[in-house]
């Protein structure tokens, strides 16, 4: 048995930050929308052959145009529209090149990339490439503020291993209404290590994004706003990728899903209705060592979690959201709920895919004794280290090519997580424990349990840029709204924080 943490939970239960049961008062929630996975612009109305559920959309690949010489160019429009999501009507949405959500953009490894981003809405907001290693002025948060009507484009080599990513609105403090309203999609690294593994990778068909969100709509299908108690706005209504009710039919024999929660408060502990085990092989940075046989993986929001999960022809499994311990009582934390959240249809023949492998990448661990810097940092109700967030203050100053230990410590009663822009890192304890093994690769979001301290190492390389910030804070996006965020600068050696600047507005 292993002892109690101090906050009451079994260590087990925190470090697995798995299931805690099935509550009395779970309910699994089914709502209908029709989506079609051939849609260019969003999801759109199609059933599925046993006509219960909605065909998942698949959200398409961005085209891009490469050049000799020139990087690789990308396009996406943020506009309005509107969207029918629950079969009561339609409401108003925003998303990237459609009316919700936005295509999947995939880049390589070693190639320069630019992105061309046109905002149309009627108000500002920016793109942050949530998981890039990409240089502040190219992060895209709230100091690379994009005006009605302007262009903003950022370019940046890609210089990480393959990876599952993604990218969301960050405006100072309202990221939380823009995501909601529709405003994210994913981002997929790749590179020739992962691409010579035999992994299922084909978009769209064995290798499927799974886009998780919570929404609420009212009788008439308008998205509406909740109360913000806890964690924030929790929803009623789970949608993948758009679609409400989704059903996914696979065609071969493994299925690897990209999971990620993009919701902006609600956690999620990932599983199958039969208990099944899958082979969890990567979170936020990238691959794990080895593949992890497990039944239950649990996402914050803006974790991420690749699975591959083995079916047999003609079979269908539903994919749950179930109860967690998030070792916080009361109101507000959506632990206790459960979810239907996608089913998986198998065809009557499948395709044979070859087993994952036994080992997938190199994982080395960085030793806490190259930590040149150990920073501290306390959670609080609407602030980090008794400071809200303030546009105009350096709170940290890094040093480049240098490894620091952030220790993290959530003060609170209520969830939290922290994630930290342009690196990732590695877990070194949770409590003073080994982390597990699903949290013994790279990070760049991690939950952070009431009254359970966290060391996380982290090395800063890349470019230097004493003016423009990268962020720190809590992804439950209400939290980051109210203060819960703080900025950091990465100087050359001896070189010293400079004066931020007000946010860099692009306009054309």
């Amino acid at each position: 048995m292993t002892p109690p943490t101090r906050n009451g939970m079994d260590r087990r239960a925190l470090l697995k930050l798995t299931v805690a049961g099935l509550g009395a008062g779970a309910t699994a929630l089914l709502s209908g929308c029709a989506e079609d996975s051939t849609a260019a612009d969003g999801p759109q109305p199609g059933r599925d052959s046993a006509g219960d559920r909605n065909r998942l959309h698949v959200p398409p690949l961005v085209e891009s145009s490469p050049g000799a010489g020139q990087p690789r160019t990308f396009d996406l429009i943020v506009q309005a529209g509107r969207s029918a999501i629950v079969p009561a009507g339609e409401t108003d949405t925003w998303g990237y090149n459609g009316t919700q959500l936005g295509p999947t953009l995939r880049v390589r490894r070693g190639e320069q990339v630019r992105v061309n981003v046109r905002n149309t809405l009627g108000e500002a907001t920016s793109v942050h490439w949530h998981g890039m290693h990409v240089p502040a002025t190219a992060d895209g948060g709230p100091h690379q503020s994009i005006d009605p009507g302007a262009t903003w484009s950022p370019v940046w080599t890609v210089d990480q291993p393959a990876a599952t990513l993604w990218y969301h609105p960050h405006p100072h403090g309202q990221t939380e209404a823009h995501v909601y309203r529709g405003l994210s999609g994913m981002l997929i690294v790749d590179d020739d290590d992962e691409a010579r593994l035999a992994l299922p990778r084909t978009y769209g068909v064995d290798d499927i994004p799974v886009i998780v969100q919570d929404k609420t709509f009212d009788e008439t299908g308008r998205l509406i706003d909740t109360t913000h108690v806890g964690t924030g706005m929790l929803g009623d209504t789970i949608l993948v990728n758009g679609t409400a009710g989704a059903q996914f039919t696979a065609t071969s024999d493994r299925v690897r899903m990209r999971l990620l929660n993009a919701s902006t408060a609600r956690s999620y502990a990932f599983g199958f209705a039969d208990d099944r085990e899958f082979d969890l092989i990567a979170t936020d940075g990238g691959l794990l060592a080895a593949p992890l046989r497990t039944a239950r993986i649990t996402l914050t929001p803006g974790e991420r979690a690749e699975i591959i999960v083995s079916l047999t022809g003609g079979e269908q499994v539903m994919f749950r959201s179930y109860p967690q311990d998030l070792g916080a009582s009361g109101a507000g934390t959506g632990a206790d709920d459960m979810f239907d959240v996608l089913r998986l249809d198998a065809a009557a023949g499948l395709r044979s895919s070859p087993p994952t492998p036994d080992r997938l990448t190199r994982l080395d661990r960085l030793p806490a004794s190259a930590a040149r810097t150990t920073r501290r940092f306390e959670i609080n109700l609407d602030r980090i280290n008794d400071e809200k967030m303030d546009m105009s203050r350096v709170d940290q100053v890094v040093t480049m090519n240098t490894t620091e230990i952030w220790e993290v410590a959530n003060t609170t009663r209520t969830p939290h997580n922290f994630h930290v822009h342009g690196v990732r890192f590695q877990i070194l304890t949770i409590d003073g424990q080994d982390p597990p093994a699903e949290l013994a690769g790279w990070k760049d979001t991690v939950y952070t349990p009431p009254g359970i301290p966290l060391r996380l190492i982290m090395r800063f390389t890349g470019s230097t840029d004493p003016v423009t910030p990268y962020m720190y804070h809590c992804h439950m996006l209400w939290h980051e709204d109210i203060g819960m965020m703080g900025q950091f600068v990465i100087v050359a050696p001896g070189e010293q924080a400079a004066t931020i600047p007000t946010a860099e507005h692009q306009h054309d």
